[in-house]
């Protein structure tokens, strides 16, 4: 029998993206690392955007290829205004990558719950200031943590600010990733941009996200899991790379194509009845422009009558 694995999508396929320019954020590890090492392989120009210069410029000496690093937070407002007014320039890519995974209980300089302000506003308003600079498209990382027991967004307490639960507000952030991407790609057609927003997730991936869980077991569990049955970071960001480079439909969802979505080749997936609600997807980004206090920045498209 034919080996399946030769003949599935990977790094190798990518196209040549000499002359592109990309901003991945949290490229320091994990598969924002190898994400950035694929696409500057293939010739593109790559920004890490990271929290922390030092480390991002040590991950960067790691990649062959153009690269610089620049400081992003995405925890702080006031960091991504800062990053998105230092841009200057056509920018192809962005890929949303960076995250926090079931946090112990805390908050942002804004106020808002870690995972929720990272995850989700933090690109949300990352995106807005960059999308008039962008061509191509914005890829948001999701997870399949976005089903996770009665997922939703909790517009009575977003920040959870009462019986907080680190693993269902990591799946309201990431419910909320896919919904951004929805209403995102919803406002680029309704404007006239050629700009595709699209998500991906990476299955089940070793990289250390996992090991700032809140809980003791949690921790070692992922440790465990890490080892014995998740795939490498390498696998895991085919399905980033496939979304951010493959001729694919607006709000397209990418993850692995083995059991349970857990691993394999990159390809289309389903998502959850409440990551596809519409109405929901436009609550969510107008209480999140509030909250922010950044807007999208495109004209709706004039239409003949």
């Amino acid at each position: 029998m034919a080996d399946k694995s030769k003949h599935a999508w990977n790094a190798a396929h990518l196209p040549d993206l000499t002359g592109r320019t990309a901003v991945i954020t949290g490229a320091n590890s994990g598969i924002g690392l190898t994400a950035a090492a694929a696409l500057a392989g293939a010739g593109a120009h790559v920004v890490f955007a990271v929290r922390d210069p030092r480390r991002g410029e040590a991950a960067a000496r790691t990649v062959h290829g153009s690269v610089e690093v620049r400081r992003l937070d995405l925890a702080d407002l006031s960091s991504v205004r800062e990053f998105a007014a230092a841009w200057d320039g056509p920018l192809d890519l962005l890929i949303n990558n960076a995250g926090v995974m079931m946090v112990p209980e805390q908050r942002t300089p804004d106020g808002f719950e870690m995972q929720f302000g990272t995850n989700h506003l933090g690109h949300f308003a990352l995106t807005n200031l960059l999308l008039p600079y962008l061509t191509d498209r914005v890829v948001t990382v999701s997870s399949g943590a976005h089903r996770w027991g009665d997922a939703r967004i909790r517009f009575d307490d977003l920040n959870w600010t009462s019986g907080y639960h680190p693993n269902q507000a990591y799946a309201q952030s990431k419910l909320a990733n896919l919904l951004f991407t929805l209403e995102l790609q919803r406002r680029l057609t309704e404007s006239g941009s050629a700009v595709r927003a699209l998500a991906a997730h990476p299955g089940y991936s070793a990289t250390n996200l996992q090991s700032h869980a809140a809980s003791p077991a949690a921790r070692v569990f992922m440790k465990f899991g890490n080892r014995f049955l998740a795939q490498d970071d390498k696998a895991g960001t085919l399905p980033t790379l496939y979304a951010a480079t493959q001729d694919l439909p607006g709000a397209s969802y990418v993850g692995p194509d083995g059991f349970g979505e857990m691993r394999g080749a990159p390809t289309l997936v389903g998502r959850s009845p409440a990551a596809s609600d519409p109405a929901t997807a436009r609550r969510l980004w107008t209480v999140s422009e509030e909250l922010t206090g950044t807007r999208f920045p495109l004209e709706t498209a004039v239409r003949p009558g």
